[in-house]
């Protein structure tokens, strides 16, 4: 939540109130390589200004700040897969979120939900949007101009009283009530009797639920990662688990990941025993999975080829998106 913001005189408030009042479009892949730069933000975290080893980035004209330290600032812990890249935080209210690097797709209480801007690792660490991270840490957010400085706040949570309902609350707070029920798990105002915490910031992404998928689809795209191209970098494994996906999404394939992987002559092992027999290492499924979360290396390529190996017309003639590894990735 956005407290208050007085009129910017400087470019890096003017970068900074762009993030915070205009920026709605996605952060793209290509446009995620790069930091614009580096900016040495002032940084207060409940009235208390802090020092950061790492600067603040600004990419996309949004100003990015290491997440992990952000939110243990504000009271939460956190943990660092780096075999996977994804960090998870138990924020001062109880939500858990779990974001990875490059991956659109938030893990917010267990229900997905898809960002408008990529984490970014960099330097080691991973870097998120002020305002994204604020309203998921349930802190408010002010930018004030005289001292070029961005402070959060974690903004306390209202109580269910005699004199103050949901209407009230939900009213006092500028959301919803339907808003504030989702953002506290309830399904009635039942559910909420006097005494009942609410927390009472909503995500900027809770509108954006992200496309499900099923433990059968992770495990069988997980497979045929692993069996054609086990041997290739995560990159490349996962450029080839985005084949599939891209395939599900062309109208010239079958529309499910299933059918992709099981017609035509393009995967043998889908026909010769191999894949069913398989079991996926953790690479594949990791690679499977951030496929599935939306992570796409490859744009729209729809077939993969080994150049040294396969030749012919029909492969001279596809358009080349990228190389990675052993493999070309065509449209």
């Amino acid at each position: 939540m956005i407290k208050a913001i007085k009129p910017a005189n400087g470019l890096l408030l003017a970068m900074i109130l762009g993030l915070l009042l205009s920026c709605t479009m996605p952060l793209s892949i290509a446009g995620a390589q790069e930091a614009d730069n580096d900016q040495a933000v002032s940084i207060q975290v409940n009235g208390k200004r802090v020092k950061l080893s790492e600067q603040a980035a600004v990419i996309n004209g949004r100003t990015y700040v290491p997440a992990a330290r952000i939110a243990k600032l504000l009271g939460a812990s956190v943990n660092w897969n780096n075999n996977d890249e994804e960090l998870t935080i138990h924020t001062a209210l109880s939500d858990e979120i779990v974001i990875g690097n490059r991956v659109p797709v938030v893990y917010f209480n267990d229900v997905r939900y898809r960002m408008d801007a990529l984490p970014i690792l960099k330097n080691d660490r991973l870097y998120l949007p002020v305002r994204q991270l604020a309203d998921m840490l349930h802190a408010d957010l002010t930018v004030d101009d005289q001292s070029d400085s961005v402070e959060l706040e974690l903004a306390q949570p209202a109580f269910v009283s005699e004199e103050k309902g949901l209407d009230e609350i939900s009213m006092e707070a500028g959301i919803s009530k339907a808003q504030l029920l989702k953002r506290n798990g309830l399904s009635s105002e039942a559910e909420a009797p006097i005494g009942t915490k609410l927390k009472v910031i909503i995500p900027s992404f809770f509108g954006k639920p992200a496309a499900a998928y099923t433990q059968s689809d992770l495990t069988l795209l997980a497979k045929i990662t692993m069996v054609e191209s086990g041997y290739e970098s995560y990159e490349g494994q996962l450029a080839l688990a985005n084949v599939i996906l891209n395939r599900v999404k062309d109208s010239r394939f079958p529309d499910t990941i299933k059918e992709v992987i099981y017609s035509g002559r393009q995967f043998p092992p889908a026909h010769n025993g191999m894949l069913d027999n398989s079991v996926p290492h953790a690479r594949a499924l990791r690679a499977a999975k951030d496929a599935l979360n939306g992570r796409n290396n490859i744009a729209d390529a729809v077939y993969f080829y080994n150049p040294e190996v396969t030749r012919g017309t029909f492969w001279s003639n596809l358009e080349v998106v990228v190389k990675i590894g052993h493999h070309s990735f065509a449209k």
